[in-house]
C-alpha cells in the first residue's frame, strides 16, 4: 500500500468531485482584499466564481469601470493566487 500525505489526498478528492467549485468560492473572498486591496474589497458587495468566470457585483460606479480597465490584470492575479488557470473572464456588475 502507498503513502499519500493528506494534502495529496485532499486535492485529489477535490480535483475529482464537485466541491472543487465551491471551495474556490469561499477562497477567492478570502484572498480578494490581497489580491486587490482594502479599498476595491470594501466596495466589492459579491464576488464568485462560476464556469471559469469571475463575477464582481458593486454598486460604485467609478470602480465598476477601474475593473473594467483591469480585467487582464485580475484574471492573472486571481490564475496566479490559485496556481492554475480558474478563471478566463471577468464579469463586473
Amino acid at each position: 500500500m502507498s503513502e499519500f500525505h493528506i494534502g495529496d489526498a485532499i486535492k485529489g478528492f477535490l480535483r475529482k468531485s464537485n466541491l472543487k467549485n465551491g471551495v474556490r468560492a469561499v477562497q477567492i473572498e478570502e484572498i480578494w482584499e490581497k489580491l486587490m486591496g482594502k479599498t476595491i474589497a470594501k466596495y466589492t458587495e459579491k464576488i464568485h466564481i462560476f464556469n471559469h468566470k469571475l463575477y464582481i457585483q458593486t454598486s460604485v460606479g467609478p470602480l465598476k469601470n477601474e475593473l473594467q480597465f483591469q480585467k487582464p490584470q485580475i484574471i492573472a492575479r486571481v490564475n496566479e493566487a490559485f496556481g492554475e488557470n480558474v478563471i478566463n473572464e471577468v464579469i463586473i456588475t
